[in-house]
């Protein structure tokens, strides 16, 4: 079969498209035929072994997965005789960063805790585009940001793959939302019901007299102490994106912060969950969500996929066809 394959850490032209062998499902797998896959930060993670404590997961000197991409869907080719969720035919998808990875292929074999059937109303592309991003949103919101109805909350990078979906969940809880992106994207964040816009090339929120109970910060520059700033008392800021500072900040700092004052920060890190993608999948049929993708590549176009992908400015999801 046609995969990408990775032998080392570096740009994208070290992502080589090859014939490798079809796997075959063990007896607790699930062999899925992939139609399509999608790009999240975790795939840049995977390609240029950064940041260097990434590499004690996802290996030292070479890359522990030689064949990238975690957001699948597809249709369900073979199971094993101990798989009792899913059968030939069925059209699923799913995240495969916590089982190995190897999206970006014609075939992947895998647990079936890491697929779930694919919502009717998606297309192949736009159901590739859901795990990740979406799962990332919803944990983030729901178990680290304790968000409730009724309150205010802020995206900051709310135009990317994240944070289209943030916007739409937080909304699906009953927020109060605001997004943060930049002029071209507005329209997108309107569209997506987010309740208010700021253009951070006009306006910084940091400065402005509003203050939020949940601020998610997946995009952006600012020093944690600008967020704190922006809370309310008893207020909840998750980093899951943006700068390294900030990252590195929201990491020793944000403990500091949340332990001597009423306002609690931190950062997070997205964890395969079926429950949670059968949750968004819920949502999607409901009509609350609803991916939003930038740009389709082909699998042959994988190098092409992450130079535009790693400039940072796609409109929701980068999507690969397979």
């Amino acid at each position: 079969m046609k995969a990408v394959v990775s032998t080392k850490y570096g740009t994208p032209d070290v992502l080589i498209l090859g014939e490798v062998e079809k796997p075959m499902p063990k007896d607790d797998q699930v062999l899925v035929k992939v139609h399509a896959a999608s790009l999240n930060f975790g795939n840049l993670v995977l390609l240029k072994g950064e940041p260097f404590l990434a590499r004690f997961a996802f290996g030292l000197l070479k890359p522990k997965y030689s064949i990238p991409g975690g957001d699948i869907a597809g249709q369900v080719e073979a199971v094993g005789k101990d798989v009792t969720q899913f059968q030939p035919g069925q059209e699923v998808f799913g995240d495969l960063s916590a089982c190995g990875w190897g999206g970006f292929a014609e075939y992947v074999s895998v647990p079936e805790k890491a697929l779930a059937l694919k919502p009717e109303k998606l297309s192949f592309e736009e159901a590739a585009a859901v795990p990740m991003a979406a799962v990332t949103a919803l944990q983030s919101m729901r178990d680290k940001g304790k968000i409730q109805a009724g309150q205010k909350v802020l995206v900051n990078g709310a135009s990317g793959g994240v944070g289209t979906f943030a916007v739409q969940i937080a909304k699906s809880f009953g927020a109060e939302v605001t997004g943060v992106c930049s002029t071209r994207n507005i329209d997108i964040l309107q569209s997506l019901g987010a309740d208010h816009v700021i253009d951070y090339t006009k306006e910084d929120f940091t400065k402005k007299m509003t203050k939020y109970d949940l601020i998610l910060g997946v995009n952006g520059h600012h020093p944690i102490t600008d967020y704190k700033q922006a809370l309310t008392n008893n207020g909840i800021f998750v980093h899951v994106g943006g700068s390294g500072a900030q990252m590195f900040q929201a990491m020793t700092l944000g403990p500091w912060f949340s332990l001597f004052g009423n306002k609690k920060m931190g950062s997070f890190l997205q964890r395969q969950n079926q429950s949670d993608l059968n949750f968004i999948k819920e949502l999607i049929e409901a009509g609350k969500i609803t991916p939003v993708i930038d740009k389709r590549f082909k699998l042959s176009e994988i190098q092409e996929a992450f130079k535009y992908f790693e400039q940072g400015h796609a409109q929701g999801k980068v999507v690969i066809t397979i």
